[in-house]
């Protein structure tokens, strides 16, 4: 996440929430396979593929309608991964999902938070993540006095992209409709919070949820 503000971006006038997608945006997706270099070299095609059918198999779920909280998506993902590279090594599996809790954040995510905080936003997180691996991942990072909410989608039952999942968050963190507010934002490296036509455009500008969208 690069500095989201500068002279020739649009401001974040108005904006009274920032919303943060969790993996791969506040917390390094890549940083589990690091703590296994011992097994696993200095190869990240694990990784990738890894959280490419964990994402798959959350929008499969959705469409069909057969949710399962996202604990046990990571790990089907996880074993499709090590059987498709040819990686069953004992105790190997384990060990990933156990580091997976515990994911680094990205270095300058405190320092982000914080600043947002000082100027008097909301912070929180809207993930696909179960209440306990959140938790488990905000604790280890320190970051529970930078948060104002922690939300997962397991409150509505159903994966992102549902609208469900956005209204969530306007509605936790009770983002006032404004009639006078724009229906959309240039991106700033962000994405719009409504962007899949969830609740309503003025309320939903005010506030923006983040995803990380340069390495």
């Amino acid at each position: 996440m690069r500095a989201f503000m500068t002279e020739n971006t649009v401001p974040l006038r108005g904006v009274q929430a920032c919303v943060f997608d969790a993996y791969g945006t506040l917390f390094d997706l890549a940083a589990a396979a690091r703590k296994c270099l011992d097994v696993l070299g200095y190869d990240d095609r694990l990784t990738a593929l890894w959280r490419d059918k964990q994402l798959q198999y959350t929008w499969l779920r959705a469409a069909q309608e057969r949710h399962t909280d996202f604990w046990q998506v990571t790990g089907d993902a996880l074993e499709f991964a090590l059987e498709t590279m040819g990686l069953e090594k004992p105790g190997l599996r384990a060990r990933l999902m156990s580091l997976y809790l515990t994911l680094d954040p990205f270095p300058e995510v405190p320092n982000v938070l914080r600043k947002l905080k000082t100027a008097g936003m909301r912070t929180a997180i809207l993930s696909n993540g179960s209440p306990a691996m959140l938790d488990a991942a905000v604790k280890a990072a320190r970051l529970e006095p930078l948060l104002d909410a922690v939300l997962s989608v397991e409150e509505v039952g159903v994966y992102k992209p549902h609208p469900k999942v956005y209204q969530l968050a306007v509605d936790r963190l009770a983002i006032p409709a404004s009639a006078g507010m724009p229906t959309q934002l240039r991106h700033l490296g962000c994405k719009l919070c409504g962007a899949t036509g969830t609740a309503n455009p003025a309320s939903v500008c005010r506030g923006l949820l983040i995803e990380r969208l340069l390495p």
